[in-house]
């Protein structure tokens, strides 16, 4: 089966007493038409928590029906295209094996995996306000290690539901979307493999290098004290 887009969806900041700056963007809903995929985004979505949101990296947030459809199951409620905030729901890729720094072409636009996806109260809160079962949600979305990742626009042009999604380049070092999710998150010994990945998001090559850093000079430490034993 050949991987698609099958839903394209944005959104524009609500207010909502219950987000962290009191508005939020995360209610997605799906868009009949081409979308213009932008350098920071597309056409009629926008990011209401700049702080930790959007920019270049952060441009386009994927994830795969396949995903949602796992979630389903587990939280016993059918979950609508757009639910996670994502813009791009795919069916027939898995997404989180993409490579960092794999690009993508949709429509007219080509996409670079670029960063990953992290679960904040935000979206937990949301996810109960759906009636769904949000208990501990960030530590459960976390522990699956599928996020689905940001893409950045590398190549700006229209995007609509029913394109198919082609692999045009995979950097071939191994490092997947789930990898550097669990590198930030829940497994921090494999910060150093995202040093591998060239163009790797600044805020991600800070910490996958001072980790190393730190590695190396308890390594050091450790040895020093065998030698004066």
């Amino acid at each position: 089966m050949s991987a698609t887009v099958i839903s394209v969806n944005v959104g524009l900041p609500r207010e909502a007493a219950w987000a962290g700056i009191g508005r939020t963007s995360i209610d997605k809903q799906p868009v009949r038409g081409p979308v213009l995929a932008r350098r920071l985004g597309l056409d009629g979505d926008q990011v209401s928590d700049t702080k930790h949101h959007g920019g270049v990296d952060q441009a386009v947030y994927a994830f795969a029906r396949e995903d949602l459809d796992a979630w389903a199951l587990e939280l016993g409620m059918e979950i609508r295209d757009g639910q996670f905030g994502e813009n791009l729901t795919t069916s027939g890729i898995d997404v989180n094996e993409a490579e960092v720094g794999e690009r993508w072409l949709v429509g007219d636009a080509v996409l670079e995996v670029a960063s990953v996806r992290t679960p904040c109260n935000d979206f937990k809160v949301w996810m109960g306000r759906g009636g769904y079962d949000s208990r501990a949600w960030v530590r459960r979305f976390a522990a699956t290690g599928r996020p689905g990742p940001y893409l950045r626009v590398l190549i700006e042009g229209e995007i609509r539901a029913g394109d198919e999604l082609t692999v045009m380049h995979r950097p071939g070092h191994g490092v997947t979307v789930s990898t550097m999710f669990r590198a930030l998150t829940t497994d921090h010994s494999l910060l150093p493999e995202l040093l591998r990945v060239d163009g790797l998001v600044a805020d991600a090559r800070v910490r996958a290098e001072t980790y190393a850093v730190g590695k190396t000079r308890l390594a050091a430490a450790g040895e020093a004290r065998r030698n004066r034993s």
